[in-house]
C-alpha cells in the first residue's frame, strides 16, 4: 500500500517549484510589430506622482474617512481593512491581475503571458527605457510614452481602492478572514473582467463604444453594487435603527475626505497618461465637481434638515468626485459643475432616504455614494462629452456626446451592475458556507478591535 507524502516541507517545496516553472514557461504574448514610442520624462514624472496620489487615497485617505464614521470600538479594525487590502491586492495584481486585464486573449479576458509581471522589462534596450503599446495587436492600440512598470503601479492603485471602497458597506460586523478571502476572489472575478472589458482596447464594452476615463464604471459602480450585495447578504448591524450608531470622530472623516480630494487629482489627472492639456483639464473639472458636490449636498441638507453638517458637506464633495470620474477627460468645466451639483443632491437622497426606505444597512454608504454617483457620472458622460478633449491624429473629431454614446454608457452600467452583483453574491454564499461571514453577536457588541485584533483605542 502506497502513502502520499504530506510533509509540509515537501508541499511547500513543490509549490515553489510550480510557481518557478510557471514564470519560466514561454506563454505566447500575442505581440505585434507596432513601433515602440519613445519614453517622455515629463509624462513619466507625472505618472509617478499620480500613482503616489492615488495610493494616498486608500492609505491614509479612505482609512481615515471610514474610521471616522464607525464607533470607537471598531476604529482600528476599519483601518486594518484598508491597510491589509493594500497589501493583499498588491500581490494579487502582480501575480495575475495585471496580466488578465491588459494582455490580449479575447474580448472578455486577457492571458497569463505577464504572470508575475513576466516580460515587463522588454522595453529596456541597451540601457534606454522606451514606452510600450497597450493592445498592440488590436485595431486601436494605445502608444504609451511611459514605462510599463509605472503603468502597472498606477493601475494597481485603482484596484486597491476599489476593493477598499466596497468593504465599507459591511464595517463593524464582518469577519476579517472572510473579508480577506472575499477581497482576493472579488478582485479576480469582478474587477479584473470589468476592467478588461472597458480599459483594454480589445474589450467588448470598449468595442461597443463605452468610455470610462478614470473608473466611474470599473471602480465606483463595480465596488458600489458589490457593497450593496454584501450589506444585504451579511445583514444589518445589531441595533440598527434603534441604537446610537453615530460616528466616533467626524474629524477623522474630514481629514480622510480631504486626502481623498487631493489624491483624486492623481486619480483623474493621471488617467490622461501624461503631463498634457487633457490632464490639466481633468484636474480642473475634478476640483469644480468636488466643490459643486459639496455645495449640492449641503444646500439640500440645509433645506430639509435646517442645518448643514460637516459630514454632509464632505460626503457631498466625495459624491461630486465620484460623478466626475468617468467624465474627467471628456467634459468641460460647465458640465462638470452641473454634474457635481446634481450628484451631490442625488447621493444625499440615496444615503438619507433610499437606504432608509429599502431598509438595508450600508454602513459607510459605499453604494449610496460610489454606486449611485458612478451611475450618474457614467450616463451623463454620454450627454456632455466634448470631442476636442479626446481628439487624436487618428480620430481628429474625438468622442462627442451623442445618443449612441448614451446607449453605450447605459449598457456598460447595466452589465457592470449585473456582473458584479452575481459574482459578489456567489462568493459571499460560498465563503459563508465554509467559514462564515459575520462575527457572533457578543463579538459585535464588544467591538472588532479587541475581538479580531486584540487592540483598542484608549
Amino acid at each position: 500500500m502506497k502513502y502520499k507524502n504530506t510533509n509540509p516541507f515537501y508541499l511547500k517545496k513543490s509549490f515553489l517549484c510550480l510557481v518557478t516553472l510557471l514564470t519560466l514557461i514561454p506563454i505566447p504574448s500575442f505581440a505585434s510589430s507596432t513601433v515602440q514610442p519613445m519614453l517622455d520624462t515629463g509624462d513619466t514624472a507625472w505618472m509617478l506622482i499620480s500613482s503616489a496620489l492615488v495610493l494616498l487615497m486608500t492609505i491614509p485617505g479612505l482609512a481615515l474617512f471610514y474610521a471616522g464614521m464607525v464607533r470607537k470600538k471598531n476604529v482600528l479594525a476599519t483601518m486594518m481593512q484598508s491597510f491589509s487590502i493594500c497589501c493583499i491586492i498588491t500581490i494579487v495584481w502582480v501575480a495575475m491581475g495585471y496580466s488578465l486585464v491588459f494582455t490580449t486573449w479575447n474580448s472578455f479576458i486577457g492571458n497569463l503571458s505577464q504572470f508575475m509581471l513576466h516580460g515587463i522589462l522588454g522595453n529596456y534596450h541597451m540601457g534606454v527605457d522606451k514606452g510600450f503599446v497597450l493592445g498592440a495587436n488590436s485595431s486601436n492600440p494605445v502608444l504609451m510614452t511611459i514605462p510599463q512598470s509605472i503603468y502597472v503601479l498606477f493601475q494597481m492603485t485603482f484596484i486597491i481602492i476599489s476593493v477598499a471602497i466596497l468593504v465599507g458597506s459591511v464595517a463593524e460586523r464582518i469577519k476579517f478572514s472572510a473579508l480577506c478571502l472575499f477581497c482576493v476572489f472579488w478582485s479576480l472575478f469582478s474587477y479584473v473582467p470589468v476592467a478588461h472589458w472597458i480599459w483594454n482596447p480589445t474589450g467588448w464594452l470598449a468595442n461597443l463604444g463605452a468610455i470610462d476615463f478614470a473608473g466611474g464604471t470599473v471602480v465606483h459602480i463595480n465596488a458600489g453594487i458589490a457593497g450593496l450585495i454584501c450589506a444585504l447578504v451579511i445583514g444589518k448591524r445589531l441595533g440598527y435603527g434603534r441604537s446610537d450608531l453615530a460616528p466616533h470622530n467626524v474629524g477623522y472623516a474630514v481629514m480622510g475626505a480631504s486626502l481623498l480630494w487631493v489624491g483624486w487629482f492623481g486619480f483623474n489627472g493621471g488617467s490622461a497618461l501624461g503631463a498634457n492639456g487633457r490632464a490639466a483639464m481633468a484636474v480642473l473639472v475634478t476640483q469644480i465637481a468636488a466643490a459643486a458636490g459639496g455645495i449640492g449636498w449641503m444646500s439640500v441638507e440645509w433645506i430639509c434638515r435646517k442645518k448643514p453638517t460637516v459630514l454632509g458637506i464632505v460626503s457631498g464633495a466625495v459624491a461630486g468626485l465620484v460623478v466626475i470620474t468617468p467624465a474627467a477627460g471628456f467634459v468641460m468645466p460647465g458640465p462638470a459643475l452641473l454634474m457635481g451639483f446634481f450628484g451631490g443632491i442625488i447621493c444625499f437622497w440615496s444615503c438619507s432616504y433610499l437606504k432608509r426606505k429599502l431598509g438595508y444597512d450600508d454602513s459607510l454608504d459605499a453604494f449610496g455614494i460610489h454606486g449611485i454617483g458612478g451611475i450618474i457620472g457614467a450616463i451623463l458622460t454620454g450627454f456632455f462629452a466634448f470631442g476636442p478633449l479626446s481628439a487624436t491624429e487618428s480620430d481628429p473629431l474625438g468622442i462627442n456626446a451623442s445618443f449612441h454614446l448614451v446607449i453605450a454608457q447605459t449598457e456598460a452600467v447595466v452589465v457592470t451592475l449585473l456582473w458584479s452583483s452575481l459574482v459578489s453574491y456567489l462568493l459571499l454564499k460560498i465563503i459563508d458556507a465554509f467559514i462564515g461571514l459575520r462575527v457572533n453577536n457578543d463579538a459585535e457588541r464588544q467591538g472588532l478591535d479587541m475581538v479580531l485584533h486584540n487592540e483598542q483605542i484608549n
